[in-house]
């Protein structure tokens, strides 16, 4: 099998974990969380997002958030137009994401425009911020199905990807927005990814709707990916997308990785420390697989 010696985890529970939540959960609480992750040993992670309060209310203490992250790690911070372009650039965060789905109708749910209006938006923003320093991850949303149009075709998922590569991003984060890929589509994808973008950093974003991530993140590895997007405590899921479960668990991901001894030098039982900090601020509780049977095992060894 191609399997690779190291893959990059990109933790994103901090902003698309925790944005669906119901309650708002104390900025102290996702700070501790930010920290703890940090201290598991994830280098990159997506932290807040300068997003409308009116539409996500969790996102709200995003200025405190960073001013308080750990500062030896890339925190990444979505921004999804201009007034998110200039909050950020009132913090000391150089790392921003940018987002667009591949379908006209998703896009048209989430912020009332085309795909084509949406990225004749970002552009101006990604290259003044390119100019300025940043580093820009372009979030690629319903890359393989859409809650309203079905399946997307897999060359409007490369057209797409293409414009952000030619914007001068500097990482694409392509996503299985309702996790109904499969294993095949998945390979499919990210092998003519790998070959048309061979110098780009492409990372894999799956959700697990239907039981099939790590099914995907096996593909994904088969077609030479090293940087996939997860979720500790499997949080989250797209408030603008019907079904979207949860994304994949870092700690399910990091669990298989290591068992395949393919590095990602993250401390699992950090990393459930972490996810203990966070659960008893969730409107649900974490039934992850690993995470489950830690727990599990503590209980029974007290």
């Amino acid at each position: 099998m191609n399997l690779l010696e190291k893959v990059t985890i990109i933790e994103v529970g901090p902003r698309d974990g925790l944005q669906n939540e119901a309650n708002f959960i104390d900025t102290s609480i996702k700070q501790q969380f930010i920290h703890k992750l940090a201290a598991a040993g994830i280098k990159n992670m997506e932290i807040t997002s300068f997003v409308s309060p009116k539409w996500v209310p969790q996102m709200k203490d995003a200025a405190n958030v960073i001013q308080t992250r750990p500062t030896h790690i890339q925190s990444i911070v979505l921004i999804p137009n201009q007034k998110g372009a200039e909050l950020i650039q009132e913090t000391d965060c150089h790392a921003a994401a940018v987002f667009v789905g591949v379908s006209n109708t998703f896009n048209q749910k989430n912020i009332n425009q085309s795909t084509e209006s949406s990225l004749r938006g970002l552009k101006p923003i990604i290259a003044d911020l390119k100019q300025k320093g940043f580093f820009i991850r372009a979030c690629i949303s319903t890359a393989f199905y859409c809650p309203y149009e079905g399946k997307i075709a897999e060359s409007a998922t490369l057209k797409l990807c293409q414009q952000f590569a030619d914007f001068g991003v500097d990482e694409l984060s392509v996503a299985d927005t309702i996790g109904m890929a499969t294993p095949l589509e998945s390979f499919s994808l990210f092998s003519k990814l790998k070959d048309k973008l061979p110098h780009l950093m492409l990372s894999a974003h799956f959700h697990d709707t239907r039981k099939m991530a790590l099914a995907n993140i096996f593909a994904a590895l088969q077609a030479g990916i090293d940087r996939f997007d997860s979720s500790a405590g499997g949080l989250g899921g797209c408030p603008f997308a019907p079904g979207a479960s949860g994304n994949v668990a870092t700690e399910d991901v990091v669990y298989m990785l290591k068992r395949m001894d393919i590095q990602t030098d993250i401390d699992l039982d950090q990393l459930v420390e972490a996810i203990d900090v966070i659960a008893p601020s969730l409107s649900h509780p974490i039934r992850t697989g690993y995470y489950s049977l830690a727990k599990k095992k503590n209980r029974s060894t007290h």
